[in-house]
């Protein structure tokens, strides 16, 4: 998406309504339905207090800690989880990376029920047509066309989210502003003073609490939604929708106090309105279902993006659909994401019975957001004692919702933590096994080689191995370089050749960026390029060498020509050779049975990802691939004795 909608417009405010709100939007489809279904027997007091519940959650929860204070958590413009602890990863405590590891996850689990919940909920709307309608065969089918979407990008259909949305939430309002009428009595729902009173007086509370949470469940896709809209479109555009979603909960709370027992079995959502309107709302509903379920689909790539960048996760193929700045795509997480939800729509086939599913994941991630926004604004100077009211005031919150969604965990809950286990575990695994590995590669200083690389340049016994020879280094000390690139060059099958080139790539947390500079140690021989790439650019490294290569030229610091002479007088460019080392865990290392088995964990998810020489955009043609051992070394091993008595 284009940057020039994060700036306050009426676009800018339209667009984000398409691509931020589509998931807490949806929530009217199902949150009283669920509060009914813990109280089926309800008086007045249970449903204004449950509304007032609903109000006052989304008011403490979206409203001020999100869009009032997370949205100013940015990084470079990004939000979400993933890029607030990318601030704060050079600063201690070092176990942050656990919490922001914990609420990627979970997040990601709220990714996989969501589309199943929300097009379920619109869908289950056509039985009050007609009875006998197979919901789950047409639940199924738009998931799929939800996930196939995804391949050809959402540039152009994007444009129609904006005012779809905004149709829907005026829809949403008007809907249930008419129903207000007629049980005016629902307006003391904004008294706080009746919630309390639930929550004293109901003994179930824990299991209303569990419901009211999911009014609240997209705040944190909407602070993750922070880059692509901007802070001032988003906090000026949920005024409007926060208007109109509670107009909706006071109109379907107002049907419920007055149909009584023929409100009995009907979702509220579809009851609070006239028989003719009913299909309308499930066309509308269920638009309105798949705009949520693209808008966490875009963040769940963006999530894995930034995770890759973090080295969290393996790197894998990531496409760029459009010309559409920061629009991504990762065919492995699209498509795991879709066995999920149709697995969810299959093991628990009713809304109802996905709601007990939905919501114990997110409740985490709001929970460790909570504790990296605590020392994001102690980091910014805020006083320890304001810092300390907020981390309490929103553990305690968050706390009770977590307790109160933890009492669903065997009907459902299971199901989330579970998925949120397998990404958080694989999180935490390639990080610590990643940063192990770091710690025992050789570096070498490479100014100490230049003159034996420049004398293997002139040297006419060894047959020339390609006129560039190109190698790619991880070192994150500006001059060294990994000592088994040494050892390419001059040991192994010794590469004479015009140039030598070491490309240095840091791929950052900051979204854009795409810059270089270059040190020449050898003039005309020996160049080493550090580039910086942003988790939303496409590392295309043919492209980008091509262009420094360019402005080296043009500069008049590098001589393209190859030094073949019959390729030389008539001008001929020299041709580039790429070489990626990959190094492997060696049996014959010395190390504890935790860090080897930490290695072996670390092949295993290291299969899931895609070559190197593939996700740097290299042409596999000209590419070659070197494996050397890599060598933990904890402890010393025996020594063999020389025989003293032969």
């Amino acid at each position: 998406m284009k940057s020039g909608i994060r700036k306050l417009s009426a676009m800018g405010l339209l667009v984000t309504m398409g691509i931020v709100f589509g998931d807490i939007g949806t929530s009217p489809l199902y949150v009283m339905k669920a509060i009914v279904g813990v109280n089926p027997s309800f008086d007045s007091k249970y449903i204004i207090g449950a509304i007032s519940c609903v109000i006052w959650t989304l008011t403490l929860q979206t409203s001020v800690k999100y869009v009032m204070i997370a949205l100013r958590a940015d990084n470079k413009g990004e939000g979400g989880i993933l890029s607030l602890y990318s601030i704060l990863k050079k600063f201690p405590p070092k176990w942050l990376y656990l919490i922001a590891a914990i609420g990627a996850s979970t997040l990601i689990a709220d990714g996989v029920i969501t589309p199943a919940i929300t097009v379920t909920s619109a869908v289950e709307g056509l039985s009050i047509v007609k009875d006998g309608i197979p919901v789950v065969p047409i639940v199924i089918a738009i998931i799929i066309g939800i996930f196939l979407m995804q391949q050809a990008g959402t540039g152009k259909i994007g444009k129609f989210f904006g005012p779809f949305m905004l149709v829907w939430f005026l829809f949403l309002g008007c809907i249930g502003a008419c129903n207000i009428a007629d049980c005016p009595e629902v307006l003391r729902a904004f008294n706080p003073w009746y919630a309390f009173r639930l929550l004293i007086d109901y003994p179930g509370w824990f299991m209303i609490l569990g419901a009211v949470f999911l009014c609240t469940t997209g705040a944190e896709a909407l602070y993750s939604d922070l880059g692509h809209c901007g802070r001032l479109n988003i906090s000026v555009s949920w005024v409007f929708v926060k208007v109109m979603l509670i107009l909706n909960y006071l109109g379907q709370g107002a049907w419920l106090l007055t149909s009584g027992d023929n409100s009995a079995g009907m979702n509220p959502f579809y009851g609070i309105m006239p028989g003719e309107l009913v299909i309308p709302a499930v066309i509308l509903s269920t638009g309105a279902a798949i705009i949520a379920s693209q808008a966490l689909l875009s963040g769940s790539f963006t999530i894995f993006s930034e995770a890759i960048s973090l080295n969290f996760f393996p790197r894998l193929k990531v496409k760029y659909p459009s010309d559409e700045k920061g629009q991504l795509y990762i065919p492995a997480v699209n498509w795991t994401l879709l066995g999920g939800c149709l697995l969810t729509v299959v093991l628990f086939k009713t809304s109802s019975a996905m709601e007990a599913a939905y919501g114990l994941a997110i409740t985490v991630t709001m929970l460790m957001t909570t504790v990296l926004l605590t020392m994001y604004l102690r980091h910014k100077g805020v006083s320890k004692w304001i810092c300390g009211l907020f981390l309490t005031a929103y553990s305690v919150l968050e706390g009770v919702f977590f307790i109160a969604n933890a009492s669903k965990f065997m009907h459902g809950g299971w199901y989330t933590l579970l998925l949120a286990g397998v990404v958080g575990v694989s999180m935490v695994i390639w990080r610590n096994a990643t940063k192990m590995r770091r710690s025992f590669i050789d570096y070498r200083r490479l100014s100490d080689y230049a003159g034996i690389i420049a004398e293997l340049k002139d040297e006419k016994e060894i047959p020339r191995y390609a006129s560039n020879v190109v190698y790619f280094s991880k070192s994150r000390v500006r001059q060294e370089v990994e000592s088994k690139l040494i050892y390419s060059i001059l040991n192994k099958d010794p590469k004479r050749a015009d140039h030598y080139w070491i490309i240095n790539p840091e791929f950052t947390d900051d979204p854009d960026t795409l810059e270089y500079d270059v040190d020449i140690l050898v003039p005309d021989t020996l160049y080493v390029v550090h580039m910086r790439i942003g988790f939303r650019v496409e590392p295309r490294m043919t492209l980008y060498l091509r262009q420094i290569v360019e402005d080296l030229v043009n500069e008049g610091n590098l001589n393209l020509t190859s030094r073949v002479p019959a390729l030389q007088k008539h001008g001929v460019a020299g041709n580039f050779r790429f070489i990626v080392i990959h190094r492997i865990f060696s049996a014959s290392s010395q190390c504890s049975k935790g860090a080897a088995m930490l290695m072996r964990l670390h092949s295993i998810i290291r299969k899931i990802s895609i070559s190197d020489e593939k996700a740097m955009g290299l042409d596999t043609s000209n590419v070659t691939v070197e494996t050397v051992p890599l060598i933990i070394n904890t402890h010393s091993g025996r020594r063999i004795m020389k025989n003293k008595e032969p």
